[in-house]
């Protein structure tokens, strides 16, 4: 198990992107538990200035969150996104898969198609499953980009509507109509969805 700790951490350490399990064994020779490998790594790391974390579904070598100051000089200074591209992004990480015209109608505008061409170039969102409706409308959904630029293990540990409130990122007010309707089981939300996408 030492050696294939050691295998893991080689590939982990020398690989740009997050690696899948599946990845991780078929590079390592037969036989062998990358799984298991992972979670003696993971604890072999903890309280260390580098962590193993997972992104997505994949794992990955990050600096650890308390020491990012140190790495300032080292991060690259990107283009800002427009207030259009932030929103956006925004419903689609929250409402995700969502089609073009619910993005618009969220938002109460259309949406421009180099909004979307620069949330694909930066590979922050991607084309989900077409829906069985008529015209077959493309979905969006988050990438594990996205997830690992934002430090997401998935589109579930986004920050809440409370979080965000506490943040001062949004009014403190309940929104109009909030408080009439109770809250409908998350589980009649998805009934059926399966029926609506298409691979």
């Amino acid at each position: 198990m030492a050696e294939q700790e050691r295998m893991v951490e080689a590939i982990l350490f020398a690989s740009a992107d997050p690696v899948t399990v599946a990845e991780l064994e078929s590079r390592m020779p037969h036989g062998s538990d990358p799984a298991e490998a992972l979670v003696y790594l993971r604890k072999r790391y903890e309280g260390r200035g580098v962590r193993v974390v997972k992104v997505g579904d994949a794992w990955a070598m990050r600096t650890a969150p308390d020491l990012g100051f140190l790495m300032q000089k080292e991060t690259v200074e990107t283009r800002k996104l427009s207030r259009a591209a932030i929103e956006t992004l925004a419903i689609i990480a929250y409402h995700q898969p969502v089609t073009r015209a619910e993005i618009e109608e969220i938002r109460g505008v259309a949406v421009s198609r180099g909004t979307v061409d620069q949330l694909l170039e930066l590979d922050w969102i991607r084309f989900g499953r077409r829906r069985m409706t008529p015209g077959r409308p493309v979905t969006y959904v988050v990438t594990q980009n996205f997830l690992d630029h934002f430090g997401l293990e998935s589109a579930r540990d986004l920050p809440g509507l409370k979080e965000l409130r506490a943040a001062g990122l949004l009014d403190s007010r309940p929104l109009p109509g909030a408080g009439s309707r109770e809250e409908e089981p998350e589980a009649e939300d998805q009934a059926g969805q399966s029926e609506l996408f298409e691979d």
